[in-house]
């Protein structure tokens, strides 16, 4: 089971200086536009409506470039955007526990919430064969929260960020209309292209030397897999016997293609390669960008081509 990720800090007091500060709030690193007050969580919910709205929005994503989403903690300044939001966007996942606990502090009457995980249909998390087991203990199911991987799942989020919008902005409803109608076509264009690698595809098994946030990508596309984690686990090096495991796997069925996520130490794959003669290749969750990638303007849509390209090549 996934270890839970914990937010140490002292929620009364920082919820005091959001309120007290409100009147002065800086404009946060990463705000784009006027109109709207948009405070996303993670990198795909920021493009996502970056897509839909343009410069319509005053837009902020709080979890910082290049920085690891299950380990975030907002500070002071994060919370004083998160309270002078019009619309709030977060996961709702064991990654973003902190965020309940910040909502319960703040004034939200004013705010429209919306959780990715009560958009789509969720799905338990899954110890496949071979993979490692946290140590802690969970309260009831673990759900992966992963729910962009999938750009059929994508389009889900995207139609209801355009209502939402819509509904906040009616002024703008038509542009957002039609700039999210114009966005799905190409999400549906780079779901076209994932489905045509995999039926070309002769195989229809991935190896992961890293976690696995692909849950949903995988059931998307019916494809099986095999990883070091799963996709929430704090843990950056795994046993020798699931390293033995994965590397008997690769040989046993010729893998040509060992995987890594974007933001990784790449130790696993890394090894992973070196002992089967497989290449290295990056599929990327999303979940988050470098600075340098986000300062560059990467969109979801880009990560995902460069997506299919290394998935055909891991399935010829």
């Amino acid at each position: 089971m996934k270890r839970r990720c914990t937010i140490i800090f002292i929620l009364t007091a920082l919820a005091g200086a959001a309120l007290f500060l409100t009147a002065c709030t800086p404009r946060s690193a990463g705000a784009e536009g006027e109109g709207l007050k948009v405070t996303v969580t993670v990198f795909p919910s920021y493009d996502f409506i970056r897509q839909i709205a343009g410069d319509k929005v005053s837009l902020t994503m709080l979890l910082p470039p290049g920085a690891e989403s299950h380990s975030f903690e907002p500070t002071p300044r994060d919370i004083i955007t998160l309270q002078n939001s019009d619309i709030f966007i977060y996961v709702g996942g064991e990654s973003e526990t902190w965020v309940d606990r910040i909502l319960d502090t703040l004034d939200t009457s004013k705010i429209r919430i919306i959780s990715l995980m009560d958009i789509v249909e969720v799905v338990e998390e899954e110890i496949v064969e071979g993979m490692e087991e946290e140590e802690e203990e969970e309260e009831g199911p673990a759900y992966d929260e992963h729910v962009w991987t999938s750009p059929e799942k994508a389009m889900e989020i995207v139609r209801v960020f355009t209502g939402v919008l819509g509904e906040a902005d009616p002024d703008n409803r038509d542009f957002y209309q039609s700039r999210s109608l114009a966005y799905l076509e190409e999400l549906e264009e780079v779901d076209a292209a994932f489905r045509k690698a995999v039926e070309e595809g002769r195989r229809k098994t991935l190896v992961f030397g890293d976690r696995f946030p692909f849950r949903y990508f995988a059931d998307t596309y019916g494809l099986s897999y095999y990883a070091a984690f799963p996709g929430c686990s704090t843990e950056t090096e795994c046993s020798a016997g699931t390293l033995a495991f994965l590397i008997d796997k690769v040989k046993a069925e010729e893998i040509p293609v060992v995987f890594h996520i974007e933001l990784s130490n790449e130790g696993i794959v890394n090894a992973l390669a070196e002992a089967t003669g497989a290449k290295k290749r990056l599929l990327h969750a999303a979940h988050n960008v470098s600075k340098r990638d986000f300062d560059s303007g990467v969109t979801y849509l880009e990560i995902m081509r460069g997506n299919v390209v290394n998935l055909a090549e891991a399935l010829l």
